[in-house]
């Protein structure tokens, strides 16, 4: 069942994000700067919002559109962590080897969560990272266990340190994708916070459902979070094809595509654990 929609978007889909053309060079080291220790900027969106503040810190303090509020989620779930993630001062993306990633208008804000010093932690990696990571902070070592495209079993130590989850994530990185992660996951209709937007292969592309919110007509609205490639920073995205709405994305009954600024998905690829 198709539901998703956003207008248009300014990228087309592509395998990564390097500079396709001299105009991105040139443009690049003004984004950089632009970007260099940027404030939110809220000024369209505090007219349509009910929080009006710059104080962003976490995922649940990203304003809400006026007239929505998030959905429930219990202390100790998977949605309620994802809320709470850290979120970094600086909005820059930076690669893993610490240069600066090419498009800088893709994001919306940077989580702070570990990106590694090798190119491992891209699209799924990042998903993996996160899922990864709950689980660990609830001791579920049991339950974190993810499958390469053969469907060997990488399964985490149980009461590893945190020097051997790093280990453990680095193999996942090295073995698993988007292929074998959508194998993994299922498929659904609905969305809830956790769930994962996901084309598997290569190209292949995936972003996590960080946030759900709801109003009275019963109209949700939705966060995204990718990395890409090369490795970098994961990231809250814009929303390319709604400004007012940025950087929340609407679930449209009856569209089939879901408009990010450096990929389409279609709603049928929506998944969950």
């Amino acid at each position: 069942m198709e539901y998703l929609s956003l207008e248009i978007s300014w990228f087309s889909p592509k395998n990564n994000d390097m500079p396709r053309n001299l105009f991105m060079i040139i443009l690049t080291p003004f984004l950089a700067c632009a970007q260099a220790e940027k404030p939110y900027n809220l000024t369209s969106m505090a007219r349509n919002t009910v929080q009006e503040t710059v104080h962003i810190s976490k995922i649940d303090d990203i304003p809400l559109p006026r007239g929505y509020i998030r959905t429930k989620a219990a202390a100790g779930s998977f949605a309620h962590w994802l809320r709470q993630r850290p979120l970094k001062k600086d909005t820059r993306v930076f690669l893993y080897n610490g240069t600066l990633k090419a498009n800088q208008t893709a994001q919306f804000a940077v989580l702070d969560i570990p990106v590694g010093t090798k190119d491992l932690q891209q699209c799924a990696d990042a998903v993996m990272r996160l899922r990864a990571e709950y689980l660990y902070s609830q001791k579920q070592f049991a339950a974190i266990s993810f499958a390469d495209n053969n469907c060997k079993k990488y399964n985490c130590p149980p009461n590893t340190d945190r020097a051997g989850f790093e280990r453990y994530l680095e193999k996942v990185f090295s073995y698993c994708g988007t292929l074998s992660l959508e194998k993994q996951l299922k498929p659904v209709i609905d969305i809830q916070p956790g769930d994962v937007f996901i084309k598997g292969g290569s190209p292949g592309h995936a972003v996590m459902v960080m946030d759900v919110a709801v109003n009275s007509e019963g109209q949700t609205i939705y966060l995204l979070a990718q990395s890409y490639m090369p490795a970098q920073d994961i990231h809250v995205l814009r929303n390319p094809g709604n400004e007012s709405l940025n950087p929340w994305y609407a679930v449209i009954p009856g569209a089939g595509e879901v408009h990010t600024p450096e990929w389409t998905f279609k709603t049928s690829q929506l998944r969950r654990w």
